[in-house]
């Protein structure tokens, strides 16, 4: 009986511990879910919080159950914990470390050409995706702060060092109200604010790469968002940025003196608010069921082009995202998640009179579409096997190209992309990837990616 008693313990506990995990995996991924929301408790939890004495390591908690105070020690640092470089429990800054690697083949001739992301493998043989070093931490109870420095390895072997982002963000405006300010993602779509450790495939789709640029739309501005008070998540951002650089692809970019859709840029500076990057977004999800989510947004982005004083380039789209967990999930497996995005570019291309042995061209606008859509099923613990399917296509054949010829940075393309990924733990992953691309008037070209991530420190939450 007593054995009988001991082993149904046993049982109970390790349900219990199945069920602890699994709850932290929850927490994991919907954090992102009410990033004010989260603010405002940390807030409260600072409020209830007695100080620490300067005299001894051990806080004192009142035991709601009686009334002496109960001694309570701070718990040992795991691995899972951010590195605290400096500061007290008020003001502390953390460190993190991510590589990103990549090893594969492709048979296509011009493989720069064909994977149009950034941190995309470009070569046969092997490619440094990124070397992120990420710092963060709250500067007092009024604003946090993040860093993302980035190296890069180039196919000719040349390091490169950026700051994909560095931004200050309020904790404590009244009203569900914040304000994000410095070098930032543009709030555009689900993909584009993510940093490629994050994604579900080793490269980005072709339409980010073709609308939003090989680095994704990104630049110094400020955000202003709004928690909407409704019984579900709701919130609406306004961003303004600068248009220019190389990460604002499509507006005032002078693509390094080479045309763009047949047109060399010129350069045009700011005069009114109309000459800045402006990128509207709304995103709610909804609970379908106790093991189902729904996520969708909307995103725009407007700003002048640099192909003439007056025209301007209009950026639209569309994203969804759905995930069904197993009521019996341990850990988080087993789970289905489906995710798309849709964009349309409008590009008013200005007049071009003719030079440098460019022909003369009129003006005209150019409209383009595109988008991916991607399922991913992790079928059993640390195991996912994911599918996307890309396509991006012209609405018709420009102007421009009657008289220059086709422009393959327009032509209809499409691409399917398996993989499979194991996580040995949540600090690695191996993910295994083949891509079939077809190109208008080029034709199918077959590429195989083997990609390996290491993570030192702990790392932010990925967007749910």
């Amino acid at each position: 009986m007593a054995g009988t008693f001991l082993s149904s313990a046993k049982a109970r506990a390790a349900d219990a511990d199945a069920d602890i995990e699994a709850l932290k995996q929850e927490l994991r991924e919907l954090r992102q879910r009410g990033d004010q929301l989260e603010r405002k408790i940390e807030q409260l939890d600072r409020s209830q919080q007695p100080k620490a004495s300067t005299n001894s390591p051990a806080i004192t908690r009142l035991d709601p159950a009686a009334t002496s105070a109960v001694p309570e020690f701070p718990k040992p640092w795991r691995a899972a914990d951010p590195i605290k470089l400096v500061g007290s429990a008020q003001n502390y800054m953390n460190l993190s470390f991510d590589g990103l690697v990549a090893a594969g083949t492709s048979t296509a001739k011009d493989i720069e050409r064909l994977q149009l992301g950034g941190h995309d493998p470009k070569q046969r043989g092997f490619t440094v995706q990124s070397l992120e070093t990420v710092f963060d931490g709250k500067v007092d109870p009024y604003f946090r702060g993040q860093a993302n420095i980035v190296l890069q390895i180039d196919p000719e072997g040349e390091t490169t060092i950026e700051a994909e982002e560095a931004y200050l963000e309020t904790m404590s405006l009244p009203w569900n109200f914040q304000v994000k300010a410095g070098q930032f993602f543009t709030e555009f779509g689900r993909l584009n604010p993510m940093h490629p450790h994050s994604w579900e495939f080793v490269d980005q789709p072709l339409v980010n790469g073709r609308f939003l640029g090989e680095d994704g739309l990104r630049s110094a501005g400020a955000r202003l968002s709004w928690l909407a008070p409704t019984p579900f998540y709701s919130e609406l951002f306004l961003t303004f940025q600068n248009s220019q650089g190389g990460t604002a692809f499509s507006f005032r970019n002078e693509h390094e003196g080479m045309p763009f859709l047949g047109r060399p840029g010129i350069e045009r500076g700011v005069k009114t608010l109309g000459d800045m990057l402006v990128a509207p977004r709304y995103a709610a999800s909804f609970d379908l069921s106790d093991s189902q989510t729904l996520m969708a947004g909307a995103s725009a982005a407007f700003g002048p082009n640099s192909t003439g004083q007056q025209t301007d380039t209009q950026i639209y789209g569309a994203d969804l995202f759905w995930k069904w967990k197993s009521p019996h999930q341990h850990a988080g497996f087993p789970f289905v998640t489906w995710q798309t995005e849709a964009m349309l570019r409008r590009f008013e291309a200005g007049a071009f009179p003719g030079e440098g042995g460019l022909p003369a061209l009129p003006q005209e606008t150019l409209t383009d579409y595109g988008f991916y859509s991607q399922v991913a099923y992790g079928f059993r613990k640390s195991w996912v096997t994911a599918l996307r399917g890309d396509y991006v296509f012209p609405q018709h054949k420009g102007l421009y190209e009657a008289i220059a010829g086709p422009d393959p940075d327009r032509a209809s393309r499409w691409r399917i992309a398996p993989n499979l990924t194991y996580y040995p733990s949540e600090f690695s992953k191996i993910r295994l990837q083949y891509n079939y691309d077809h190109r208008n008037s080029i034709g199918g070209d077959h590429s195989v990616w083997l990609q390996l991530e290491f993570l030192l420190g702990a790392h932010a939450a990925h967007k749910f």
